[in-house]
């Protein structure tokens, strides 16, 4: 008795209880709330009513409203000629059962048949496919997520026990005038004749919501149906991308404050004005690195340190309309630091005895095109420190950082650079106007000028070749 009592459990949890605390309080698969500057859905539940709805319906119609009307089939099918009127007036029709009975009382195919059988009904008397779903009580079982592919569940952001009688009209107006709010997906009910419902109950919801809508009307809102609302969320998702949030502004000033900290401590010297680089002259710790050059770096060698304006790279990635763009911004950025830093060391004795130029970063395809030699750290605590450092950089400074470290995790390996001086004074020391990896940058260009020249877009590979020195320290 204890098993069966146990597995009814786990049955209840995962076949009802789970999907719709998933649903309802994380909005998974469903939309209940709107972005919009004036707009409002009202959606009502349980109708058609041969009294209330075709007084629902002239009060609509006195403000310009459209709406939404889950209908439950058996009265549909008992009133086709207001399903008709709702469309011929511009209101949105979708589907709450066939019968008005909990999901989680029926079988998944019983749940299937009603959708069914009610959506012929509304397709029958408005010739129109039927796109939303509303589950009685906005209850949904495991497999409602994948047997309605074709329908939208709706849900509200706002509801008022508007189906008691006993709430009474100016209570109801009250608790209705707090949700006068653009964005707002409001749950009324036309019709009473439903299990915990008062038959008179929708009488009151008139005169409440007329109050509401001339003080919306008022106020300048709009009321209008689901499909209306999704499309303006929509839209003003789609602006939004891009934009960062307000944690997300606070966490990149944070961090840039700690490297302008960082720099102060460790005395970092800028390239010029706006360079994309710092430097700092330090000591390389590690097994000895061969070079590409055949010469060798060795423990406790003087090194110049990079690293990365990391307020710049932010920035860059704010304003690049593509990846295209920005890898190209920073190869031109690369171009001309590091004939700058060859500039402001020339001939100043700190920097004598420096053996390489040398950093560390996450990004590191394709610089060998620079003249550095890419190798592994060394397994240990370093290696994983410097892990967490350089993700956790590329999380709050990119955009698209958790995206890109979800999709790339593999290949995002600190890994150490460097080059030996004799090899950076030949390549960076004379007329930079030379150097191989201008031609790279000026055919980038030339394809983002000319979208006809691209014969394939710019992969994350392609761009962590050329943004090479992405991710250097810190």
């Amino acid at each position: 008795m204890e098993n069966i009592l146990l597995w009814g459990f786990y049955f209840l949890t995962f076949y009802a209880f789970l999907p719709g605390i998933v649903s309802r309080t994380f909005g998974f698969r469903v939309f209940k709330k709107g972005r919009a500057e004036s707009e409002i859905s009202l959606t009502f539940d349980d109708g058609p009513d041969p009294v209330y709805t075709p007084q629902l319906l002239d009060l609509l119609k006195k403000y310009n409203a459209k709406a939404t009307f889950f209908v439950v089939g058996v009265h549909a099918e008992r009133h086709p000629e207001l399903l008709k009127r709702m469309h011929e007036e511009g209101h949105v029709i979708g589907i709450h059962n066939y019968v008005h009975k909990s999901n989680w009382l029926m079988r998944p195919a019983t749940v299937k048949k009603q959708i069914q059988k009610t959506y012929d009904i509304i397709k029958g008397a408005t010739g129109e496919r039927v796109h939303y779903y509303r589950p009685p009580w906005g209850i949904v079982n495991l497999f409602d997520f994948s047997n309605l592919g074709y329908l939208q569940i709706i849900l509200w952001s706002s509801l008022f026990s508007d189906w008691r009688k006993r709430v009474g009209a100016p209570r109801l107006t009250a608790r209705m005038m707090k949700k006068l709010k653009p964005g707002q997906v409001l749950l009324l009910h036309d019709c009473g004749a439903t299990w915990g419902a008062d038959i008179d109950a929708p009488a009151n919801m008139l005169k409440a919501l007329e109050h509401y809508m001339e003080e919306g009307t008022k106020r300048g809102y709009r009321f209008v149906h689901i499909t209306e609302l999704i499309a303006i969320t929509d839209k003003h998702k789609e602006a939004a991308k891009g934009l960062p949030g307000l944690l997300k502004r606070g966490a990149v000033a944070v961090w840039l404050a700690w490297e302008k900290l960082f720099h102060l401590v460790f005395r970092l010297e800028s390239i010029g004005n706006d360079g994309i680089f710092h430097i700092r002259v330090t000591e390389y710790h590690g097994q000895t690195m061969k070079l590409g050059d055949g010469r060798d770096l060795h423990d406790k060698d003087k090194v110049i340190e990079l690293h990365l304006d990391n307020g710049k790279l932010h920035r860059f990635m704010m304003e690049s309309r593509s990846l295209m763009h920005l890898a190209i911004r920073m190869i031109r950025e690369v171009e001309s630091t590091l004939p700058r830093i060859a500039a402001q060391i020339a001939g100043r004795k700190e920097y004598q005895d420096v053996r390489a130029i040398y950093g560390i970063s996450m990004i590191h395809r394709g610089v060998e095109k620079f003249g550095f030699t890419v190798s592994d750290l060394p397994k240990g605590w370093f290696d994983r420190m410097t892990r967490i450092y350089l993700r956790l950089m590329l999380r709050v400074l990119n955009p698209a950082g958790k995206s890109r470290l979800k999709e790339h995790k593999e290949k995002l390996k600190p890994r150490k650079m460097a080059m030996s001086m004799e090899t950076f004074w030949q390549r960076y020391g004379g007329d930079p106007s030379e150097q191989a990896w201008q031609s790279a940058a000026a055919g980038l260009e030339e394809k983002d000028a000319n979208p006809q020249a691209r014969t394939t877009p710019l992969s994350h590979n392609d761009f962590e070749g050329h943004n090479a020195a992405g991710g250097v320290t810190p």
